[in-house]
């Protein structure tokens, strides 16, 4: 799924291309490519449920805003985000990159990969995906661009 979700946001998304509405068809130029039925419908449905995520009703974590508080990993996200991953995540909220909500986003769209392997470089793909989905954004997608082409000097955090 997440080959199919780098494959989109490398050929239509980030090249600025004409993307594709029609869900079929979509689904078909993704079967032509080489991706599996199934896979594409969950690519989709993991693509629908980002933008779902801007819609903070229901959605607490969207609109409160915390106050000198620390986030404490569940231990499924423990397992799925290593040190190194939540040392970023941290990171990048010290920068500006993102903050509250756009963090627990992040947070929320690696949760529902289905990948056994996931490291800092599939996170970065992530927050880009999450960021440049996000109206108001655009400086955190700039920032966010330029480091997922340079590799941080010293510890993250």
């Amino acid at each position: 799924m997440f080959d199919i979700l780098m494959y989109l946001f490398e050929n239509y998304i980030h090249s600025e291309q004409e993307v594709v509405v029609d869900h079929d068809e979509l689904t078909d130029e993704l079967a032509r490519a080489g991706f599996h039925r199934q896979e594409i419908q969950k690519a989709l449905a993991w693509l629908e449920r980002l933008a779902d995520l801007q819609d903070s009703e229901g959605k607490s974590f969207l609109t409160s805003q915390p106050s000198q508080s620390v986030r404490i990993f569940t231990e499924q996200e423990v397992s799925r985000l290593d040190c190194q991953c939540r040392g970023f995540l941290i990171y990048l909220e010290n920068l500006g990159v993102l903050d509250f909500a756009t963090r627990e986003m992040v947070i929320d769209r690696v949760m529902e990969l289905e990948t056994a392997n996931f490291n800092l470089d599939d996170l970065k793909w992530v927050v880009l995906m999450v960021l440049f989905n996000l109206p108001g954004h655009e400086a955190a997608y700039d920032q966010m661009e330029g480091l997922l082409f340079e590799e941080p000097d010293g510890p993250l955090h």
